[in-house]
Parts: structure tokens; C-alpha cells; sequence
């Protein structure tokens, strides 16, 4: 297993004729009237995590919302529910989108809805598609009785405690959470997936191999982050990282942004955007 800094200085280099299609194409799904903000943090860290190229499909009432927090991006339109949230009329035109894209970040506040669900499983199913899943996205997939069978994606799943409680009870798997490294290691093996699970001491695993993680500090539990994580991690497998190992750099480079971060700030003012801010300093140690 080579170690997270190798993995990312494992990138392919830049050429000088390169141009931004050459670094990945991140579609980041997500957003609802209440929650404007974590797709754009999500497409911020993809920008900065390397992508070339980041969309956000959103519902259309945010659209400008959006852009206005993250200007490198553009954006795609969706139709919303009545209270704000993506409509489940939107998986046809999501499947189109996400045709066009590299990678695909799907939950960054988008809210828990009747369709939701079938959303998320709509991306999963794609054929080999690379697809990060987080917050209400994995909210949503939980209620999906084995979602995982018909889950053609290589995907990375990156639930909080609460989060993998709901998948383990959605999945009806007898897995103990608070035994973190087989929890995970586990539910990844049951799944098919690789499972990214957040706390003190990030664990990664693929069913066969885990990482633990060792970066980070308290000052990174605020409103936010996860979001983050998802574009960068989406940023990596973009420029061609397998799941499991942008998944371990993501990590690792979260959390040493949140370090250096905490140096400047400290951890009690650190916020969301002070990750991103410090993922180029993160990249160059």
C-alpha cells in the first residue's frame, strides 16, 4: 500500500499543450431551497482538489445561488418539489448529464425525499461510472432494501456514525458500529463498495484492505466539511485514481487542510471554506 502522499504525487503530470478536460469533469449533485451552500463547497473542493471541469445540478430556484459561491463552475438546472428539494422527474435528465461527466458527487444538501432514493440509485446503476455519495444522499440509499445489486458504479460511500447506522439498518446487516475498522470493513465487503467512515480516526476500506486515517482535528466538525471531502475525493478519482485510493488521499488531504488551517485559525473559528483555502498548501507538503 503506497502512503496517501504518494498516491497524489502519483498523478499524472501536467503538460504544457494540456488543457482542462484533461483533469477530469466532476458532476456535483445536490442542493435544495434550505441548503445552497454545500454543493457549492463541494465544487470549490473539486476545483481545488484538481478537477478541470465542475458542474452543479441543482434545483433551478438556487442555480445563481450557487455559481455566485462558486464562479468556476457552471451549473445545470433541475425541477424541485414543492418544498425545495430535487424532484424525482429530474433522473432522466441527471442520467444525460452525468453521461458527460468523469465523476459524479451526489448528496451535498439535498435534503431526504420520496425520490431522493431512486435518484441516487438512478446514478449508482451507470455502468462504471465513478460516484462519491454523501450526507442525504446516503440518507436516501438507505432506505433502498439492497440498492447495492443493481449498483453498476464504482463508488465511494463516506457515512458519519449516524449515517452508517441508518445503511446498516437499511441493509439488515448485523455489523457493531462502534467497532469502526470491521463496521466498515464489513459493510464494504457486503456492499461492493468502497465505505469511507468519517470521525477520530477515518477508516477506509474496500472489504479486503482498510486505512485509518490520521490527519485531522476537532476544529473540522462544523457545518460543511463533509462536503468538501466529497469534491475533493471526486476531484482525485477524476484525474484517475481508483475509488479506494482517492478515497485515502482524500482523506489524508482533508484533514492535513484542517491542520494547517488550525494553525492559522485555531481550531474553534475553523470553518468549511478554511479547508478549501488550504487544500493547495495540503497538496504542496
Amino acid at each position: 500500500m503506497k502512503s496517501p502522499r504518494k498516491l497524489w504525487q502519483g498523478l499524472a503530470k501536467r503538460r504544457p499543450e494540456a488543457h482542462k478536460g484533461d483533469f477530469g469533469r466532476v458532476l456535483v449533485v445536490g442542493g435544495c431551497r434550505d441548503m445552497p451552500g454545500a454543493p457549492a463547497l463541494a465544487a470549490l473542493a473539486a476545483l481545488r482538489g484538481g478537477a478541470g471541469l465542475v458542474k452543479v445540478a441543482c434545483p433551478v430556484a438556487i442555480q445563481q445561488t450557487v455559481i455566485s459561491i462558486c464562479p468556476g463552475a457552471t451549473s445545470a438546472g433541475l425541477p424541485a418539489s414543492p418544498a425545495g428539494l430535487i424532484s424525482r422527474s429530474a433522473v432522466t435528465r441527471l442520467r444525460e448529464v452525468a453521461d458527460a461527466h468523469d465523476v459524479v458527487a451526489v448528496g451535498p444538501g439535498m435534503g431526504a425525499s420520496a425520490g431522493g432514493g431512486a435518484i441516487v440509485a438512478a446514478l449508482l446503476a451507470i455502468a462504471d461510472k465513478p460516484v462519491v455519495v454523501d450526507a442525504d444522499g446516503l440518507n436516501n440509499l438507505a432506505g433502498r432494501k439492497k440498492w447495492w445489486k443493481s449498483c453498476g458504479a464504482r463508488a465511494v460511500l463516506t457515512p458519519h456514525p449516524g449515517e452508517m447506522r441508518r445503511l446498516i439498518q437499511g441493509a439488515g446487516l448485523k455489523l457493531d458500529p462502534d467497532d469502526r475498522v470491521e463496521c466498515c470493513r464489513e459493510f464494504a465487503r457486503a456492499v461492493g463498495q468502497v465505505i469511507l467512515l468519517k470521525g477520530a480516526g477515518t477508516v477506509i476500506s474496500d472489504g479486503q484492505r482498510h486505512t485509518v486515517n490520521r490527519t485531522g482535528n476537532p476544529g473540522m466538525a462544523a457545518g460543511g466539511s463533509g462536503d468538501v471531502l466529497t469534491g475533493l475525493i471526486a476531484a482525485l478519482m477524476g484525474q484517475g485514481l481508483e475509488p479506494y485510493d482517492a478515497a485515502v488521499a482524500g482523506a489524508y488531504l482533508h484533514g492535513r487542510a484542517g491542520d494547517l488551517a488550525a494553525r492559522r485559525v485555531g481550531q474553534v473559528s475553523l470553518m468549511a471554506t478554511d479547508l478549501v483555502d488550504f487544500l493547495p498548501a495540503a497538496f504542496r507538503w
